[in-house]
């Protein structure tokens, strides 16, 4: 890269530069030395400095990408019956390592759930993430959350179709999208079924789903309670059998590491932090009308920020077709959390949403 006679060398500081600060840092100390370096007259800038200043350049804008690179993730949730949904979303929301590419809401009476979805988004100052409804299906049991819809202008009166939605932005961003499912698995057994081929581009599928060693009520501390078929894969044997077999990688948070109770000192500090997410837990929390929330859904969107507050196990399962999640030998098909630590989890979850 010689110049004739220029034999002028890269200025030590630069290069020390290069090793002890960041990149933008380095381009500036360069840009300095060039300019001192001068002398008498700018013509001492050569060709070399500037392919040089514009290599380092390029690398802290590359540098500044990756730092603001945020995952993308997608939520389907039930939000309405039990309030743990709205515990789950708050928390994505106040998350700014996530890109909220959408929220899709499934069973039963989804436009209402989308409502729901709408104000709380609204409310909290995130009206911009798309909210889509899967297919209604059957039930008549009502939403303890029903009435939360009724107010707030953010409301939407119809919604696009969730399946529809989800792989739309699978093929926008192939391999780059994580879904986080925590409620019953409809809308990802229509997706499967009207393109499996877009649906094994997602990056991953995280969901609050199964039983495989621990029952409802087995907190680790008492006597054992057996699995049981668990909520979300019961409602929906069949479209959680078609993820299992999907071959999307799979993380699985069941009622094992899930079991995490809201108890009146937390509800205490949350509800009194006085910010726009908090005050519509609050509001959700008395329209939910009981006492100690179980933070099931949570885990999952808290393992997909921070990992190791759910280890995973790789294990073979099969769902049954009376919705028990049978842990079987044989290659493993999924990543289980069989275990977390409560005290963990809150500290992160209590922290971060809290924050003012």
């Amino acid at each position: 890269m010689g110049h004739g006679n220029d034999n002028r060398q890269i200025p030590t500081l630069a290069l020390e530069g290069a090793a002890g600060v960041g990149a933008l840092d380095f381009f500036l100390v360069l840009i300095s030395d060039i300019v001192i370096g001068a002398g008498e007259s700018m013509r001492a800038i050569s060709r070399d400095w500037l392919v040089l200043a514009c290599f380092v350049l390029g690398v802290a804008c590359l540098n500044g990408s990756a730092q603001a690179a945020r995952e993308k993730i997608i939520i389907d949730t039930d939000i309405g019956d039990d309030v743990d949904d709205a515990f789950a979303l708050a928390l994505a929301v106040k998350s700014a390592e996530f890109e909220i590419v959408g929220v899709t809401t499934t069973f039963r009476d989804t436009e209402l759930r989308a409502r729901i979805t709408d104000r709380f988004l609204g409310e909290v100052g995130r009206a911009e993430i798309p909210v889509l409804a899967g297919k209604p299906t059957t039930g008549k049991n009502p939403m303890s959350q029903a009435k939360y819809a009724d107010g707030g202008r953010f409301v939407s009166s119809s919604h696009g179709d969730a399946a529809e939605f989800l792989l739309e932005q699978i093929r926008k961003s192939p391999g780059e999208i994580t879904l986080i499912a925590i409620g019953p698995l409809m809308n990802v057994g229509a997706a499967i079924d009207k393109d499996a081929a877009t649906f094994r581009k997602l990056k991953r599928v995280v969901i609050m789903g199964g039983s495989v060693r621990k029952g409802y009520g087995d907190y680790g501390y008492n006597e054992s309670v057996p699995p049981i078929p668990e909520w979300n894969i019961l409602n929906d044997v069949a479209s959680a059998q078609k993820l299992l077999a999907s071959g999307v990688p799979l993380f699985v948070m069941p009622l094992d590491s899930t079991q995490l109770k809201l108890d009146e000192v937390k509800r205490a500090f949350l509800f009194t932090r006085g910010t726009a997410v908090t005050d519509q837990l609050a509001i959700l929390y008395h329209l939910w009308a009981q006492e100690t929330p179980t933070l099931f859904d949570p885990m999952a969107v808290a393992f997909a920020l921070k990992p190791e507050l759910c280890p995973m196990t790789p294990l073979h399962i099969r769902l049954d077709e009376k919705g028990f999640t049978r842990e079987e030998p044989g290659t493993p098909n999924a990543q289980v959390c069989l275990q977390s630590n409560p005290e963990d989890f809150f500290q992160f979850y209590l922290r971060r949403v809290g924050e003012k």
